[in-house]
């Protein structure tokens, strides 16, 4: 069995995938809560989480992804009485803009999606769980978790619980027992939207959420656990102290997060104003390049978004379809996605930036091969862009979408070097070649004695 090898955020090591059950692969990853568009921090824990999702779908027989929808949540009751609507149309709205934006950048949908709404009973349930256990308490129309009830409380941050105060705002609310206890449950009021329960009328508190949607759909335990970093504590946290203390399981036989996004090397915040949704930046770039530009940091590495970084991900995206391009009177052959190196380089911890250095050569490889060679040569290079969720577009309607500035200048420039070698090797049909691929892009060609130059036609 090819080995899949990821990092545990809770102890730190990479080590070899072992699943609970080979058969069935279970996995959750911490989806939106939508009051508002998706940003481009919000995309990448659904862009990482998706090539592991293809990674997974290749190595096992069946594999169960599951994002949730956070539909109740305080930000969503404040955006709804800001538009003097109900939460629902709220939801409705952001629910569907998110699927649209997260389909433009190729994200495959996940094989369940629960909502929060929808799942309020097992959370009730786990709430009561957690009472007859002695892990939770009923003050004040509240029910709150002990953190003081669990000896390893903070295991998955690596902080005590002294440090995890010191370092997070923490409501100090006279029904607490201990400053770190967080909330089950909490009361509504007559205008907020609220579910009868054995503690009065009210709603679920966010980490519950979570906690309760696994286990009712996907069982005792899970395989993988991800989402942003941001999220270890308190959310993921707690949901750690709530289903090992509910459920007497596991829960999660690992843990990954995905490193912060910056913006122009500063950290994205509306106060800031650098703040940009996917859907503003899909105005200006395709998907496949906003994807590509995600995956070009390891995901446990920070991400400077940039207009720099996504002009070098159009641009590297323009050469590999450029050279599928010039060989469209190739019929590439099915190839099995497991042999691509690019797929060998995600097999390491998710390495995408290893696995688009084996894109790059490969699109190398194609552009200089012929005859049989060079329909091996195509297969590869889309057997590769599947591993990663790219190439997958026509390519001459890739360019014909950019129009005529399609081609980056650097682009321009390898290809007049490419046609200056061919033609000294006498490759006349080569040479012809390039030429009118580039006339075709709207680049014209001038050669002269003392060499060629272009200009934009």
């Amino acid at each position: 069995m090819t080995e899949l090898f990821l990092t545990n955020s809770e102890s730190g090591v990479k080590a070899v995938f072992t699943p609970v059950d080979a058969t069935h692969i279970k996995f959750y990853v911490c989806g939106p809560t939508v009051y508002n568009l998706a940003h481009i921090g919000n995309a990448r824990p659904v862009v990482v989480f998706d090539t592991l999702f293809r990674v997974l779908q290749s190595l096992y027989p069946k594999v169960t992804y599951a994002r949730n929808i956070t539909d109740i949540d305080d930000k969503i009751i404040t955006a709804a009485k800001e538009r003097g609507t109900d939460i629902s149309t709220v939801t409705q709205e952001f629910t569907g803009k998110f699927r649209e934006d997260m389909r433009a950048l190729n994200a495959l949908p996940p094989t369940l999606e629960p909502h929060a709404t929808e799942n309020v009973g097992a959370m009730l349930d786990l709430a009561q769980r957690l009472i007859d256990r002695g892990h939770a308490y009923e003050a004040e129309g509240h029910v709150l978790f002990d953190v003081t009830s669990m000896p390893d409380y903070g295991a998955l941050s690596g902080r005590n619980l002294d440090d995890m105060l010191a370092g997070a705002r923490v409501e100090v609310a006279s029904y607490k027992r201990h400053p770190g206890d967080f909330v089950l449950w909490k009361p509504s009021s007559d205008d907020e939207p609220g579910w009868e329960s054995p503690y009065g009328r009210g709603r679920p508190g966010w980490h519950l959420e979570c906690s309760a949607m696994i286990h009712d759909h996907l069982g005792d335990n899970i395989d993988i656990h991800g989402g942003g970093r941001d999220l270890i504590f308190p959310h993921h946290e707690n949901e750690r102290a709530q289903s090992c203390c509910g459920y007497d399981d596991d829960f999660v036989g690992i843990w990954m997060h995905n490193a912060y996004v910056d913006m122009n090397g500063e950290k994205m915040s509306k106060s800031l104003g650098n703040v940009k949704t996917v859907r503003e930046l899909l105005d200006h770039y395709a998907g496949e390049t906003l994807r590509f530009a995600l995956l070009s940091a390891h995901y446990r590495s920070p991400l400077n978004f940039s207009e720099q970084l996504l002009n070098s991900a159009q641009s590297t995206l323009d050469s590999f379809y450029l050279a599928l391009r010039n060989a469209g009177d190739v019929a590439a052959q099915a190839a099995p996605v497991e042999t691509s190196p690019v797929f060998r380089a995600l097999l390491d911890d998710l390495n995408s930036p290893a696995a688009i250095a084996e894109l790059h050569q490969l699109a190398k490889a194609l552009n200089k091969s012929s005859g049989d060679a060079r329909v091996a040569a195509k297969s590869a290079l889309l057997a590769g862009g599947a591993a990663l969720g790219i190439l997958s577009n026509d390519p001459v309607a890739w360019f014909e979408l950019r129009g005529t500035e399609a081609l980056s200048a650097d682009i321009i420039e390898t290809l007049l070097a490419e046609r200056t070698s061919a033609k000294a090797a006498k490759d006349f049909a080569r040479a012809d070649a390039i030429r009118d691929e580039l006339n075709n892009s709207g680049v014209v060609i001038e050669d002269s004695a003392s060499g060629s130059t272009w200009r934009r036609a």
